[in-house]
């Protein structure tokens, strides 16, 4: 099941020792119990062999992301664990990771990073499967599938606008937005090569 599952971390959805809110800003930062609880959940997370592991975490300051993409690199290279970091270009390279989802923006304005090894971005629309191809992208993620927490109130795009973008594009498409183990079948039958699952994983 979870070979054709991407895990996507957020701390915030961490479980917690001892009430404490993960929600509270400054909170998770080296050596608190809560940056503890969550390097326990990457393993979890790795233990299972998800497809690979992308280090999301948008709110985390540069500094806090670098510290952070350190501890869990190390926890993905000692089980052989693919890795791709949700970051900047500078901040990859700086830690020696070649693996990277980003922006479109980032893209467009910056173009593929040069000693990138692997390479993926988001799409929203059919017509940015093109786009994302042409600027280099190894792998697609399309969204959102479902309606999610994470995007209250914003409809799903559907099975059907899944099934086109697997038709558009030539590298492997990940289905993210409400996924979760039981709709890993339906997205499987568009075309898809796996979805990407946050608080399922962040929750094992």
């Amino acid at each position: 099941m979870y070979e054709h599952m991407i895990a996507v971390t957020n701390h915030r959805l961490c479980r917690v020792p001892g009430g404490m809110d993960p929600t509270e800003d400054g909170c998770f930062k080296p050596g608190t119990k809560l940056w503890e609880a969550y390097l326990d959940q990457i393993r979890r997370i790795v233990n299972v062999k998800p497809r690979a592991v992308v280090l999301r975490e948008k709110d985390l300051s540069p500094e806090i992301y670098r510290k952070l993409a350190r501890k869990v690199a190390q926890i993905c290279q000692e089980q052989e664990q693919q890795l791709i970091l949700n970051t900047t270009p500078a901040v990859a390279a700086q830690l020696g990771v070649g693996k990277l989802h980003l922006p479109m923006s980032i893209l467009r304005s910056e173009g593929r990073p040069q000693k990138a090894e692997y390479v993926g971005t988001s799409v929203h629309s059919v017509n940015e499967v093109k786009e994302a191809l042409e600027l280099g992208a190894d792998y697609l993620f399309a969204g959102n599938i479902y309606e999610t927490d994470c995007k209250k109130g914003l409809p799903g795009r559907g099975l059907d606008f899944l099934r086109q973008v697997c038709m558009e594009s030539s590298v492997p498409v990940y289905a993210i937005g409400g996924v979760n183990e039981e709709r890993l079948p339906e997205i499987l039958s568009t075309g898809a090569a796996g979805g990407c699952m946050m608080s399922g994983f962040m929750k094992l």
